[in-house]
């Protein structure tokens, strides 16, 4: 009976303003080449290093998903140009095959995260019937870049330890080529600071920071590259905002959620129970990762936000558990849950985009795994690694 009262509170805040928006600006990015310029911009910066076209599968990955929004996106879009590359370049195929599935969503910590912005949305919403002080959204982009940084390095020296004994020839770095590159890349470069830019200095709000997102990105990919043409666009539109609709639903049904679990004191009796089991601070981040690893197993992103966010974080809060940090926590185990069977979105996506079964993919990105849980766990018990640019 209250769903649709949910609905309209929701369609009425400022902050869910900036979720079509950003769902919009990506969808207009994964339609266009900016797969293609990212990679040869990423290979010309980078390709030199030691480990160079590694390098470059994770960066351009990483930033793809944060400004695509979309994790499966990312594999279709960039999968087609990574693999050949890495083969070529050297790697063996399987190890290619793990790195190029368990990156597809390693940039789910970055802004504009979409699983950050809904986690925000419903904490706000919660924090209005816990007494506690409301979580902004710039707070939890702010607190993604450590975390997301970190599992970009720990996998990159993965990558050099795992090809130690036979190391993949470095490419010639080529002034020209990268100059190529960014003039290529000139329009969508400016992007990430409009966004980081306008939001981190307070210029802009979360909101605002997407409009101008959505209409740079409109004005780059239709007038200046000419990619998109305008009778696309209506299409382009529709499919964006089915995938929001569907989170508005999402994110409707989480407020009914809360608000019944609010009314039946079953946060305070869950409490009560763990308490009882559970004294330490560690031990609960070591079972809330248990279990949460094991749900990214089973359920969508999105999904998991729902059920167990309203049922989580007014434990957490007893347990002195940062908000905030709570948020990269649930989204760093969910990134995991991309790559694990039986339901790892980007398992399916990448058997589908590469023609090979789920348990070969799932034994090359099984390594890659153990490397984000190492990763997982120092976010998990270095709460500063998340909050020190928040605090």
């Amino acid at each position: 009976a209250v769903l649709h009262i949910d609905i309209y509170q929701l369609s009425d805040s400022v902050v869910l303003m900036a979720l079509p928006l950003f769902t919009f600006a990506g969808f207009l990015l994964s339609e266009s080449r900016t797969a293609d310029r990212l990679v040869r911009l990423s290979q010309a910066a980078f390709g030199w290093m030691p480990g160079g076209m590694a390098f470059v599968a994770l960066i351009a990955c990483a930033f793809f998903t944060a400004l695509t929004g979309g994790s499966g996106v990312t594999i279709v879009a960039l999968g087609a140009l990574l693999l050949p590359a890495l083969v070529k370049a050297g790697y063996p195929r399987r190890f290619s095959l793990g790195l190029v599935t368990s990156s597809g969503s390693l940039g789910l910590l970055l802004v504009p995260s979409v699983p950050l912005l809904i986690y925000g949305i419903i904490a706000q919403q919660l924090s209005q019937q816990l007494a506690m002080p409301a979580v902004e959204i710039v707070d939890l982009y702010l607190a993604g870049i450590g975390p997301a940084l970190l599992m970009v390095v720990l996998l990159y020296f993965y990558c050099l330890w795992a090809n130690r004994e036979a190391p993949v020839p470095r490419q010639a770095f080529r002034t020209r080529e990268l100059i190529d590159a960014l003039w290529e890349a000139r329009w969508e470069l400016p992007l990430p600071f409009v966004v980081l830019g306008g939001i981190f200095s307070g210029f802009l709000v979360v909101s605002e920071a997407a409009a101008v997102t959505a209409l740079y990105v409109l004005f780059a990919e239709v007038f200046l590259y000419r990619e998109i043409p305008l009778r696309r666009l209506p299409g382009i539109t529709r499919e964006a905002m089915v995938m929001v609709g569907g989170i508005l639903l999402i994110l409707a049904v989480a407020q009914a959620f809360a608000d019944y679990l609010v009314y039946a004191g079953i946060p305070e009796q869950l409490f009560q129970f763990i308490q009882t089991h559970v004294q330490s601070k560690i031990a609960f981040l070591v079972l809330l990762n248990i279990l949460l690893l094991v749900l990214g197993a089973f359920l969508d992103i999105f999904a998991a936000l729902v059920i167990m966010v309203p049922l989580i974080l007014p434990v957490a809060l007893r347990y002195g558990i940062d908000p905030v940090h709570l948020g990269i926590i649930f989204v760093a185990n969910m990134q995991i849950g991309y790559i694990t069977p039986p339901v790892g979105m980007n398992l399916f996506i990448a058997s589908y985009r590469f023609r090979k079964s789920i348990t070969e993919l799932f034994a090359a990105t099984l390594p890659f795994m153990l490397v984000l849980v190492i990763a997982l766990l120092a976010i998990t018990y270095i709460p500063q690694l998340s909050l020190w640019l928040v605090r």
